[in-house]
C-alpha cells in the first residue's frame, strides 16, 4: 500500500518512491492537464492506494476520482483548452525508479474551445 506523502500543482509524491502526474504533448494554442493545486496532504490523511490495482476511476468530461482502499475517493478536475485544431489527448503517467504505467483518459477533462 502507498501513502501520499507530497501534493504538487501537477503531481503527487507516494511513499513508495512513485509518482502520479498527466501528460499532454503541447503544442501551439493549447493546454491539457490534471489539476492537483486545490489538494494537499490533509486531503490525503490516513488514505491508502494499491497502485498496482485500480488505484483511480475515469470521469468523462470532468477527470479522475483517485481511490483509496480506505475512505472516499478524491476527485482530481482535467482541463484542457485549444482551437479545435490540435490534439485533446491526455494521459496519466505512474512512475517509479525504472519504469512507468500511461493510461489515456483523453475523455477525462472539461475543454475548452
Amino acid at each position: 500500500m502507498s501513502k501520499v506523502i507530497k501534493v504538487e500543482d501537477d503531481i503527487v509524491h507516494f511513499d513508495t518512491g512513485q509518482t502520479l502526474y498527466s501528460d499532454h504533448e503541447q503544442d501551439c494554442c493549447e493546454n491539457h492537464y490534471l489539476s492537483f493545486k486545490d489538494l494537499g496532504l490533509n486531503d490525503f490523511a490516513g488514505l491508502e492506494f494499491d497502485l498496482d490495482g485500480d488505484f483511480f476511476e475515469r470521469v468523462e468530461d470532468f477527470g479522475i476520482r483517485l481511490l483509496p482502499v480506505n475512505g472516499q475517493p478524491i476527485p482530481v478536475p482535467g482541463y484542457g483548452s485549444n482551437n479545435g485544431y490540435y490534439s485533446s489527448n491526455l494521459t496519466l503517467v505512474l512512475c517509479w525508479d525504472g519504469g512507468q504505467k500511461s493510461f489515456d483518459i483523453s475523455d477525462c477533462q472539461e475543454i475548452e474551445g
